[in-house]
């Protein structure tokens, strides 16, 4: 079997040929070979710098101060802050859900929150803001 790999945007062909598999998975020749399948780490959340115009924070209004966005699309399981409240960096703002796991988004600065715009059970697209700093 031939196939086009593209490695770093390089492209080769290369010739497959499979050697056997067993009921208890994939072998090479009569060696057992184990398949790791690589996932890599969600992105960090996406930090924003206030914006110049200073509107207030409504939905379709840019909020005016740093801001933390989803990493990815997800539903929000637990808010661990509220207006008001001060963090430090790495603190635990909110839990989220993407494909079956939690995933922790943190502070990436110190600083007071302004806003939540988020709550729990709602879903949430990528790059959608979840909390307002002052």
């Amino acid at each position: 079997m031939k196939l086009r790999i593209t490695v770093e945007g390089k492209t080769y062909e290369v010739d497959v040929e499979v050697l056997g598999e067993t009921p208890s998975g994939p072998t090479l020749g009569h060696a057992p070979v184990q398949i790791t399948t690589m996932i890599p780490p969600a992105p960090a959340p996406k930090v924003n710098p206030p914006s110049a115009a200073g509107h207030a924070s409504t939905s379709s209004a840019t909020p005016s101060g740093h801001v933390v966005e989803a990493p990815i699309v997800g539903t929000i399981m637990q808010l661990r802050v509220a207006p008001g409240d001060s963090v430090a960096v790495n603190q635990v703002l909110l839990v989220m859900e993407a494909m079956k796991m939690e995933t922790n988004i943190a502070s990436p600065i110190a600083g007071k929150i302004k806003t939540v715009h988020v709550s729990p059970g709602q879903a949430v697209k990528a790059g959608q803001v979840l909390v307002e700093f002052e």
